[in-house]
């Protein structure tokens, strides 16, 4: 899928309709660095770095009304107090295979598939890729995930792509330029 500044108006058509972003998080809301520090009692602490850019993207799309959530096979701390400050509302990790979590989010928000975008990079992310209304690889996902994807951000994870896909969606929508006047820090 080529990258460009201008939005086909299939994609448009299809990032319009979206109403709940999905995401996974190693690789698309970070860079996929898994960093341990070593404790002297032998046990390690994991740290997780998330781009303040992407940080605003998921503000503007909560304060647009896009339900936001992720979904991941690692647990992580550092995860769940970046989601709860994003307001996501929907947080399942620990999910080595992410389909069914996938499905209770669908029911629990009352959408189908076309109003579901997801992010993802790697291969466990290439089902829900192939259900969701708008499926989005970051700029240095895998070969078969950017197959799988209608878009691919310029944007690579942990870097920006996170609202870049927002930005997507809410130009789209029509509804970007008053975005910005109701940006929050």
């Amino acid at each position: 899928m080529p990258r460009s500044s201008k939005i086909s108006s299939a994609l448009k058509k299809r990032a319009a309709q979206i109403k709940v972003v999905l995401m996974d998080v190693d690789g698309t809301m970070t860079d996929g660095s898994v960093t341990l520090l070593s404790q002297t009692d032998g046990s390690a602490l994991e740290i997780k770095t998330f781009d303040a850019h992407d940080g605003q993207g998921l503000t503007l799309a909560h304060t647009a009304g896009l339900r936001t959530g992720c979904i991941t096979g690692r647990e992580s701390g550092a995860l769940l107090r970046r989601a709860n400050e994003m307001h996501m509302e929907f947080i399942y990790m620990k999910q080595p295979l992410k389909v069914p979590a996938y499905e209770e989010i669908l029911q629990k928000a009352g959408v189908s598939d076309s109003a579901v975008a997801f992010v993802g990079d790697d291969l466990p992310d290439i089902p829900l890729m192939r259900r969701a209304g708008l499926a989005i690889a970051v700029g240095n996902a895998v070969p078969e995930a950017k197959a799988a994807a209608h878009y691919i951000t310029k944007a690579l994870a942990g870097h920006g792509a996170i609202r870049e896909a927002v930005e997507l969606i809410l130009k789209s929508k029509g509804i970007w330029r008053e975005m910005i006047d109701k940006a929050r820090a």
